[in-house]
């Protein structure tokens, strides 16, 4: 951590800021108003050419008048002053630098430019910097927020890293009146020079963070980011939505940050590689990020639900069961207990559903005490505690049976004592979520949120979150991760293959040499033999074993059995010549396979294909035909440890008939993840292959085998 830049970068004894001034439209003078305003207990330099002060601050004509040598520049300024300035910050010896100012990468060519020249100039002087195209970041340790709207007023658990700086200012209101207050906050930008992986490795090591939440357009470095995460998320939950999937959310981030987007199944599966939960929309990365970041580690799948109406309990059961988590019937001695403080038709079975009970006081705390004491759950899901925000809303149908009565004097007479009732998280280290539909107009509402207890404003949102704490609670629990082993020896055999295709300008392998390259690297596939003629088919076939498969082959022909070129389960020599004659009526002059016929009634593929960012990326899923149908299929990044390959066997829909299966025996995971692993090894040794396909890789018995393959090759190899 000491040698992250953000440590220094977030921590500044002195910061010089230059376009602070007194416009109230000017975005320097809102970062400056929030840098005075939260508290920064640093020394503050505006640079101004004109004015004097800057909200009592003696401002300063130059980046050459300063006192000193400033721990941190930030620059909001014109985007043709940017270089200027920071080369005459570096002239100085500041080391460090926010550089908010648009206009760079994400603007085009020119902009490019610009931010290639930027970073020459940081070179040059050993500057790290945040941004450009940034709106700066949020400390609520020391305290200093250098964003354009007010901080939260109070410090924080939950960590944000935001490649859009709306997230770290605009939803700050949002989010304070939620009860939600960051620890850090910080807006990467065009990330020029500090990523959003630096940023989420300083997070990690943070100890005023309890988790983190990510936004994300794209990812430049995704290796690292996997690296990354993987240290961090067996002791501290990351979270992140990724929004670059789409064409229309990729576009959108070019034209925003700069970021290059991916497919959103390859980011489905490097979260999971990762131990990153992925969340779907900024208010689960928000809420369910401060659930994680206040509520005690879920030790189990066990969960109460208490309740004042039995619709809001039912459907808090629902969702509770599709996320994994069990609403248990609670014992017999357990509901006899419940019934001593209910009315005597309320529910005490679990969900215990008090009907409209108005004693917020058993409701809130009685009730949950109990459970909690007797074991029987994990975590606790409470919905309906209020008592202002009701009182507020009957007050002026009943104040005349009040004896005239202000609302002010109603409400005090109705203020219970929620201080034990908070407490029960702390007390017994128990993750307690609340759902209410009213907001801080109620005292209950008021009171959880200002003692970190999540409040969610419906029954399905709190449901969703302690899913959430449940599904980290696995990634805790995940096998170890340990590192891949070493890539094998290059196979000078597959080198040669591979070197022949590139001199003769080839961009593919046909089958037979694919699967050569496959048997080099360990990889089981089809016994087989390549034949120009007819005769020279039927003595294969024999020498195989009947009943055979007879294929053209040629690296010019995708989709063979689409064309007529794969003739299945010939049984002797006259099915062989005449599915013979019929390949080459449709191929002439192209080779003819004839291989073993692999019987098995499960198809899978499994294969390899790089992505910017992120490298050789490997793909496991259901095979044959309907592949690209069904899309049943999960994705990670090579290398591969053990552990991650036998998890991309278990991520699929499908995973199920990988064990035994309506007569079927259990298929060999063992080997299947050999595979796998071994074409994210094929593909690091041999970067001239882009993309690597076994489809289908059956399941004979229990052994996998690859029945068909196809390479690619690297355009920048013709």
């Amino acid at each position: 951590m000491y040698n992250n830049p953000l440590k220094q970068i977030l921590h500044p004894k002195s910061l010089a800021l230059v376009g602070a001034g007194k416009k109230p439209t000017k975005m320097g003078t809102l970062h400056a108003l929030s840098i005075v305003k939260d508290g920064y207990p640093g020394a503050f330099y505006p640079i101004h050419p004109r004015e004097e002060t800057v909200f009592g601050r003696r401002a300063y004509k130059s980046v050459y008048d300063l006192p000193e040598v400033p721990d941190l520049a930030m620059l909001v300024v014109p985007v043709e002053q940017v270089l200027q300035l920071l080369d005459d910050f570096g002239k100085i010896g500041t080391k460090y630098a926010v550089i908010v100012t648009a206009g760079f990468r994400e603007s085009g060519l020119h902009g490019q430019k610009q931010e290639d020249k930027l970073k020459e100039i940081a070179a040059r002087y050993g500057i790290r910097f945040l941004g450009p195209n940034c709106i700066g970041f949020i400390n609520s340790e020391l305290p200093l927020n250098i964003t354009v709207f007010p901080g939260t007023g109070k410090p924080g658990r939950l960590g944000m890293i935001s490649q859009s700086g709306t997230y770290i200012t605009q939803t700050l209101s949002y989010l304070k009146n939620k009860g939600i207050h960051f620890s850090k906050a910080i807006s990467v930008g065009n990330e020029a020079n500090i990523d959003i992986v630096d940023a989420l490795e300083y997070l990690g090591q943070d100890e005023q963070t309890s988790a983190i939440s990510l936004y994300i357009e794209g990812i430049k470095n995704g290796r690292r980011f996997i690296d990354v995460a993987q240290r961090i998320t067996p002791y501290k939950p990351v979270l992140a939505q990724y929004v670059g999937g789409s064409g229309a959310g990729a576009r959108a981030g070019m034209s925003h940050t700069g970021s290059m987007g991916g497919p959103e199944f390859l980011y489905e599966g490097i979260f999971k590689q990762a131990g990153v939960i992925q969340s779907f929309g900024i208010e689960d990365l928000y809420a369910q990020g401060w659930a994680l970041a206040t509520q005690p580690v879920l030790k189990g799948n066990r969960v109460a639900v208490i309740t004042n109406s039995g619709g809001p309990g039912t459907a808090i059961s629902h969702v509770c069961e599709t996320g994994g988590l069990d609403v248990p019937r609670f014992s017999d001695e357990l509901q006899h207990e419940i019934k001593q403080h209910v009315l005597s038709h309320a529910s005490c079975a679990n969900p215990v559903d008090m009907t409209f009970h108005l004693n917020d006081k058993i409701l809130s705390r009685v009730i949950p005490e109990i459970i909690i004491k007797s074991g029987e759950v994990d975590g606790l899901i409470l919905h309906g505690a209020m008592s202002h925000g009701f009182m507020r809303e009957i007050y002026p149908r009943i104040k005349e049976m009040v004896g005239g009565l202000t609302l002010e004097q109603f409400l005090e007479m109705n203020a219970p004592d929620m201080s034990k009732a908070v407490e029960l998280p702390k007390k017994y280290n128990f993750p307690l979520l609340v759902s209410s539909f009213f907001g801080r107009e109620d005292n209950y509402t008021s009171a959880y949120r200002d003692n970190e207890i999540p409040v969610f404003d419906s029954p399905e949102k709190a449901a969703k979150a302690m899913a959430t704490l449940f599904q980290y609670k696995k990634i805790r629990e995940r096998k170890a991760l340990f590192p891949a082993a070493e890539l094998p020896a290059r196979q000078l055999q597959v080198a040669a293959i591979l070197d022949n295709a590139v001199r003769n300008g080839r961009r593919s392998l046909d089958e037979y040499e694919s699967k050569q390259v496959l048997a080099a690297y360990g990889i089981p596939v089809t016994k087989e033999k390549l034949v120009l003629s007819e005769d020279e088919a039927v003595s294969a076939a024999l020498s195989l074993g009947y009943p055979v498969v007879l294929k053209g082959c040629s690296p010019e022909i995708a989709h063979k059995t689409e064309k007529g070129l794969v003739h299945l389960s010939l049984k002797n020599e006259s099915e062989v010549r005449q599915a013979y004659r019929a390949v080459t009526a449709v191929a002439q002059q192209i080779p003819v396979l004839v291989s073993e016929m692999v019987q098995g009634n499960r198809e899978l593929l499994a294969g390899m294909t790089r992505f910017p960012g992120f490298g050789p990326c490997l793909m496991f899923g259901l095979g044959g035909i309907f592949a690209e149908a069904i899309r049943d299929f999960a994705f990670r990044a090579a290398p591969l440890s053990d552990t991650e390959a036998e998890e991309m066997t278990g991520d699929l829909l499908s995973a199920r008939i990988l064990g035994e299966y309506r007569g079927l025996p259990a298929a060999n995971v063992a080997a299947l993840s050999s595979i796998i692993r071994t074409l994210g090894s094929i593909s690091l040794i041999h970067p001239e292959i882009t993309e690597l396909d076994i489809n289908p890789l059956i399941i004979s018995g229990s052994q996998p085998v690859a029945v068909d393959a196809l390479v690619i090759l690297s355009a920048e190899h013709d």
